[in-house]
């Protein structure tokens, strides 16, 4: 339907229904229409499911066409980061948003920070979701209404052929609502609870819902120690809650990320039910750590497997969990991968201890003799150091290769004194590549980045606060800040316009004509920026 059609389909309503709604204006309630394309988060999750299906669709065909997010923790972290897309590249196109559950407990909970470990209220999750996509909204709202008042003054003008051009950029108009890859942690419960939390996260509009094989009340982040993983029972049984919640609200293409911690968990809560050899839960007992024992010396509380005719002690600690074998952890991650994709899951997440192509692409391999189309979401995590990881890397290629590596200290790559060599050179250009190369070799559709916000704000603050509150004073946020907002074309700059202040105006003349009385005049310092 097109900006003139919608306007004379309201003219239409509005004249049938008499005098009453004679002071109502076809065309300003098509434009707040406009502004308003998507009115529930369960459209939201209907329009966006399947741009990222046709993204996977166009990945499969061409490896080159990867996707990326950076994570948010507040609305208008998200409105700036699809506001700075559209901005530079024109379009937001493969370029999504990922909310992080680490970001949501260290900065979203009633308790205060909390590490990533699911004591976070589960509701915080839905609810950001929620207002991530309100502030999205509102980005498109806010634009439209510069280019309905740009419209207008052309009109004003007598300037058709540019009234038109604006008429044409209206209805052919990109909206900044792009998907989102939600973080439900463990499920946060058991398989009903995961389906009902589920519902809640598609309803504010998460088309893509991202699980870990941990157990809940044990749930540990992907980084750091201790992690127990369950029976592949058990996460499935999660996935398939979580397809019924999709299916249920009617968001037929919504997407299930299935993540594994099985690389760098070395724990299981439960010895798996099996109820023949070789399948599933055979599988899964068959990675423990077991010792061979006389059933003459059966002690009190002792569990034990039978495999091949041998009674077989799981190795149990004091904190009641079975370890795995050392070393099984890659195995481990193809199995947990195969077995997600072969019962609901649609991309799959492994979570690794460092960023190597080569480590990825050797399980992706084997994934995919089994599953052909198997396809990542993979962190690039801040918990990683970056530039020391990629150091090292071609530290090691180069004295594979016979090179001379006598001038570096392997263990202290990290040194500002590396800086300007060859290999920090070459490391960065392989930093810099990662994800187009990491998408070629080793199967990643989607890369993200967990933490980026949580670090840039903590930067950022500290630069400001050693200026303001030291010798520069205000110039300090003068020439750091906002010059620097005039300079690069923040739209923030005028935070009045972007809180909405403009559009207020234009719904107060929609609602009162000439009495109304708008924020937008002379006096409003905003109009300082104007020519910025």
């Amino acid at each position: 339907m097109t900006y003139q059609t919608d306007i004379a389909q309201l003219g239409q309503t509005i004249e049938g229904a008499g005098s009453p709604w004679n002071a109502i204006d076809a065309e300003s309630a098509s434009r707040m229409r406009m502004q308003n394309r998507f009115p529930t988060g369960l459209d939201i999750a209907k329009y966006t499911a399947k741009i990222m299906r046709d993204d996977m669709a166009a990945y499969d065909a061409d490896p080159a066409d990867y996707t990326q997010s950076l994570g948010c923790w507040h609305g208008f972290i998200a409105q700036q980061k699809m506001i700075s897309i559209k901005k530079h590249f024109g379009s937001t196109k493969q370029r999504y948003l990922y909310l992080s559950g680490w970001m949501i407990a260290a900065l979203r909970s009633e308790f205060g920070p909390l590490p990533d470990q699911s004591m976070h209220e589960k509701t915080s999750v839905p609810a950001l979701i929620e207002e991530i996509y309100t502030f999205l909204r509102q980005a498109d709202a806010r634009e439209l209404g510069g280019m309905f008042r740009d419209l207008d003054a052309a009109r004003e003008r007598g300037d058709a052929v540019e009234a038109k051009r604006l008429e044409n950029a209206v209805e052919n108009y990109e909206t900044h609502i792009v998907p989102i890859i939600a973080d439900i942690d463990a499920g946060f419960g058991n398989a009903e609870a995961t389906y009902l939390l589920a519902k809640k996260m598609i309803e504010a509009g998460a088309c893509a819902i991202q699980i870990e094989n941990q157990v809940s009340d044990e749930k540990q982040c992907g980084h750091q120690d201790g992690k127990v993983t369950v029976p592949h029972e058990d996460f499935l049984q999660k996935i398939r809650a979580i397809r019924y919640a999709f299916l249920e609200l009617g968001v037929d293409d919504g997407i299930i990320v299935a993540r594994t911690d099985s690389l760098g968990a070395g724990l299981t809560k439960q010895i798996a039910v099996t109820k023949e050899e070789g399948d599933l839960g055979d599988q899964y007992n068959a990675f423990l750590d077991c010792e061979e024992i006389d059933p003459a010396n059966i002690k009190n509380g002792d569990v034990f497997l039978s495999r091949e005719g041998k009674l077989l002690r799981p190795k149990r600690l004091p904190s009641n969990l079975y370890q795995f074998r050392a070393g099984t952890g890659e195995d481990r991650c193809v199995l947990d991968s195969i077995t997600s994709l072969q019962n609901g899951a649609d991309l799959l997440w492994i979570e690794t201890e460092k960023p190597h192509i080569d480590q990825i692409a050797g399980m992706v391999d084997r994934i995919r003799e089994v599953v052909p189309n198997a396809k990542l979401v993979y962190n690039n995590s801040p918990s990683f150091n970056w530039t020391l990881n990629f150091r090292q890397q071609v530290y090691d290629a180069w004295e594979a290769e016979g090179r001379d590596v006598s001038e570096f200290d392997r263990a202290k790559l990290m040194s500002v004194d590396y800086d300007s060599t060859e290999l920090a050179h070459t490391a960065d250009e392989k930093i810099r590549t990662f994800q187009r190369d990491a998408a070629k070799r080793a199967g990643i559709f989607h890369h993200l980045i967990t933490l980026p916000t949580y670090h840039t704000a903590a930067l950022s603050t500290d630069n400001l606060a050693k200026e303001y509150f030291g010798d520069q004073g205000m110039l300090g946020y003068v020439k750091k800040v906002q010059r620097e907002e005039i300079r690069q074309g923040i739209a923030c700059v005028r935070h009045q316009n972007m809180a909405g202040s403009d559009m207020g105006d234009d719904h107060k003349e929609y609602f009162a004509g000439e009495a109304a009385l708008k924020a937008g005049g002379k006096d409003n310092t905003m109009n300082q920026f104007a020519a910025a």
